[in-house]
């Protein structure tokens, strides 16, 4: 369908957006119960949603959302919820090309934490608030990889670690409200992390109670007695929002939103039910409410969000663009499944109620929604926070226990390939990480030193003192310099079809041959 005109997103409008579900309830009605840190795509495809999906059977409307910015390129998102006041289009793209737009209202206040500090701190304080919601990358926790502890170097963190300091920190946020909470005698709100951490309860946990003690010995002894941090699993693919989808929204669908989300249909949310001060009726929108996380929390890591990583190095170093391209061609799907049948899934605990092998071709199809278009470029971003996360512990598990790791070697070398910053054809390649200068130092030098990527040992522990994996790590390295990304693995998928086939002319000869004996 195409629109002739077009109407501006706000609360007085959503009555004349026909083309549209919106809000069926009275959002002046809504209070808030819930402080987001973080309040981008991910966090607006997923838990907002969730939370709209309640208020619209007349549910949960004391758990608005106050969305809280606090780096300076939140500017935008906040000064556009406001505009909009608080409204946004949540786009699901559907693989046949057929796009569902919805109009979320969940979230009923935005605030630019530098702006106005106070306010944030008097937003966390209110009795009114019972969740303090965590979407802040998995960067944000500062944990070092290597002993696993909080990293007070930052110098924000140091500043607020500053008596009386302001904050300036989610960290210097949340335990200022804590604090002031306390001071009045107030029930603690929980804190319920929903970044892409192994135990991101429990990591929240440790890092805030480390920051509260270097700050509040006191305050922290009373955190570790009163606050919960349930562990959850979260995941929904949410691309970057482009030019495009703004466009289409309006043309096809007559609303001009300034920033909408956009994602695939499918959505989960596996939850610990331990909190603090009461919770919306989550199981009612579909969250699965659980005792233990961690199985299903493994499940994703190790095989969606490592898939990712298999994925986007080698498509991109291949001139693919998207994951949809790379996951629509038979070679790095033979890759991809591979890599989660031989070396992901059986790193993995028993996960009530899961079919591995439906998850996993549920991935690939996942990927491959052309409608998605996700980019290689996100999903190569902050690779050192990724990796060390999400592949290591794979890694270490197999070399552990005699797995496989030639597949998870490949990956890693194709990072260290990938942070060269030149592609196969010689075009620059935009290495986006925290810590690009250190990645593509490394990368550097590997001509000289094939194992140079594979010495820092914050980002891959002792993998470089283990012969096993440095063998494969630099073949697979060698082979990406020589023979680019898709040879390299035309080579491995010939090499592992010649070997199944020999195994099964040897089962042959040994057993009389099939039918017989």
């Amino acid at each position: 369908m195409t629109t002739t005109s077009t109407t501006p997103l706000r609360q007085d409008a959503l009555d004349h957006l026909d083309e549209v579900a919106v809000p069926r309830y009275d959002r002046s009605t809504v209070t808030r119960g819930i402080v987001h840190f973080g309040v981008g795509g991910f966090h607006r495809a997923h838990q907002a949603m969730y939370l709209d999906r309640l208020m619209n059977d007349g549910k949960a409307l004391d758990w608005g959302i106050c969305g809280v910015g606090v780096l300076p390129h939140d500017r935008r998102i906040v000064e556009t919820l406001t505009r909009q006041d608080g409204l946004y289009t949540l786009v699901v793209k559907h693989p046949d090309g057929h796009r569902e737009p919805r109009v979320v209202g969940s979230v009923v206040e935005a605030l630019l934490a530098p702006d106005d500090p106070q306010l944030v701190v008097d937003r966390l304080a209110d009795p009114a608030t019972r969740i303090v919601s965590l979407t802040i990358t998995e960067g944000g926790y500062l944990v070092n990889q290597v002993t696993g502890e909080f990293d007070p170097s930052d110098e924000n963190i140091q500043h607020d670690l500053q008596a009386d300091a302001v904050p300036r920190t989610v960290f210097g946020f949340v335990v200022a409200g804590l604090a002031a909470r306390r001071a009045a005698g107030t029930t603690p709100f929980t804190v319920m992390s929903c970044d892409n951490l192994p135990g991101n309860g429990d990591v929240a946990r440790a890092m805030i109670t480390a920051f509260a003690r270097l700050k509040d010995p006191g305050l922290a002894d009373w955190m570790d007695e009163h606050v919960h941090f349930p562990n959850c699993m979260v995941d929904r693919i949410t691309p970057v929002t482009a030019p495009d989808d703004i466009a289409r929204l309006a043309e096809e669908f007559g609303v001009d939103d300034e920033w909408p989300v956009v994602c695939e249909p499918f959505t989960q949310w596996v939850l610990e039910d331990h909190f603090t001060d009461g919770r919306p009726p989550f199981e009612d929108a579909g969250v699965q409410l659980v005792e233990d996380v961690v199985p299903y929390e493994l499940m994703k890591l190790r095989l969606l969000n490592a898939s990712h990583q298999a994925l986007t190095y080698l498509g991109y170093l291949a001139g693919y663009r998207y994951a949809h391209e790379v996951c629509q061609d038979p070679l790095f799907v033979d890759f991809l499944l591979g890599y989660m049948e031989r070396e992901g899934s059986p790193t993995l605990p028993e996960v009530p109620g899961v079919d591995l092998d439906a998850y996993r071709h549920e991935l690939i199809a996942r990927f491959a929604n052309p409608e998605v278009r996700d980019t290689l470029a996100r999903l190569c971003a902050e690779s050192s926070d990724r990796i060390p996360k999400w592949l290591v512990p794979v890694i270490t598990h197999n070399l552990e226990h005699g797995g496989e790791i030639e597949r998870s070697a490949l990956v890693v070398a194709s990072w260290a390939r990938y942070a060269e910053g030149t592609d196969e054809q010689g075009e620059p390649i935009e290495v986006v990480d925290r810590l690009k200068e250190r990645v593509m130092a490394a990368a550097s030098e590997q001509h000289d030193d094939p194992l140079a990527f594979l010495r820092d040992r914050d980002l891959f522990g002792d993998l470089v003192d283990d012969e096993r994996f440095t063998t494969a790590y630099t073949r697979a390295l060698d082979d990406l310099h020589e023979h680019g990304a898709r040879a390299t693995l035309e080579a491995r998928a010939s090499a592992s079809s010649g070997a199944s086939a020999a195994s099964e002319s040897s089962k042959a000869s040994d057993t009389g041959g099939p039918g017989e004996g």
